[in-house]
């Protein structure tokens, strides 16, 4: 909560990265979840979910894909 706070007062813009670093299931970091691979900010310390497959960094949440709607519509 604290670290959210001084982001938005200061920020960081994230521009030193380490290398990716893929963990193994048991011992994953919050940020390795989505993908299992995660990359850490050198400024900040802050861990960051890493897509190999895109090769960049990806949001902790999935982004709800829009589907369309199979029903068909009714007369009126």
């Amino acid at each position: 909560m604290f670290s959210r706070i001084m982001d938005v007062l200061f920020g960081c813009t994230h521009n030193h990265y380490s290398f990716p670093i893929t963990v193994k299931k048991g011992a994953r970091s919050r940020a390795a979840f989505p993908t299992g691979t995660y990359v850490v900010c050198l400024d900040c310390g802050r861990e960051m979910p890493y897509d190999w497959k895109q090769m960049k960094i990806v949001s902790a949440t999935p982004a709800p894909v829009a589907v369309p709607s199979l029903a068909t519509k009714e007369a009126a």
